[in-house]
């Protein structure tokens, strides 16, 4: 698929298994959520723009690199937080506006709550951060609002993604860049990815229903 991008890496494969069991506890699902996104963020970002920069080393000066885009993360609450802190230590100078959706259970739509995005004075690049692709719904809705404020550049970060709602989410913007760590190739009846791992959200936070 164009514009997908799946990590295959050892360790993304070694750190997802561990992700997806059952028998992963909240804390080190948090864990792998955060490694699994440092690997993302270096990939998603290998080709970002960058300006000289003079340099004094101890021995002499010499011409360095620095960005030269500025950068927005965008998580979609409340899941997408577990991937703002990894992304944010390669990063740390970008900016962080949170978009607050969650899926409605009988239509498994998404329903904004959240937006403070700003108006004009648009960054370079925005990365919208989800550990799941499942239908697509909240991360068009992501895009959407990106594109409204002005972002040109942008690009999805999500851990796994369901190969039906990657498909979707293309119809609508065939341009985004989508980098995941895994593409499941179903949705069940609920809209759940097969085999995927659960609900992020309630894992990550420890909120699992009996």
């Amino acid at each position: 698929m164009q514009n997908v991008f799946e990590l295959t890496h050892p360790l993304a494969a070694h750190h997802l298994s561990i992700l997806r069991a059952t028998s992963t506890s909240p804390a080190q699902f948090r864990t792998q959520i955060h490694l699994l996104s440092m690997l993302l963020a270096v990939r998603a970002t290998d080709d970002l723009q960058l300006a000289p920069v003079s340099v004094e080393t101890p021995l002499t000066g010499m011409t360095g690199s620095k960005l030269d885009q500025r950068i927005a993360i965008v998580p979609i609450l409340r899941a997408g937080l577990g991937l703002v802190e990894p992304v944010l230590q390669l990063l740390p100078d970008a900016a962080v506006w949170h978009l607050g959706m969650y899926r409605d259970e009988a239509t498994a739509q998404p329903v904004e709550y959240y937006c403070k995005l700003p108006e004009g004075n648009a960054v370079d690049v925005g990365l919208v951060l989800d550990p799941m692709l499942a239908t697509g719904g909240s991360i068009k809705a992501a895009v959407v609002a990106l594109k409204r404020w002005g972002v040109q550049d942008i690009r999805v970060l999500s851990v796994i993604a369901a190969k039906p709602g990657i498909e979707e989410f293309h119809r609508e913007f065939p341009e985004v860049k989508v980098f995941v760590a895994s593409i499941d190739p179903v949705l069940n009846s609920h809209k759940f990815i097969v085999p995927g791992l659960g609900d992020a959200g309630d894992r990550m936070f420890n909120t699992q229903r009996d």
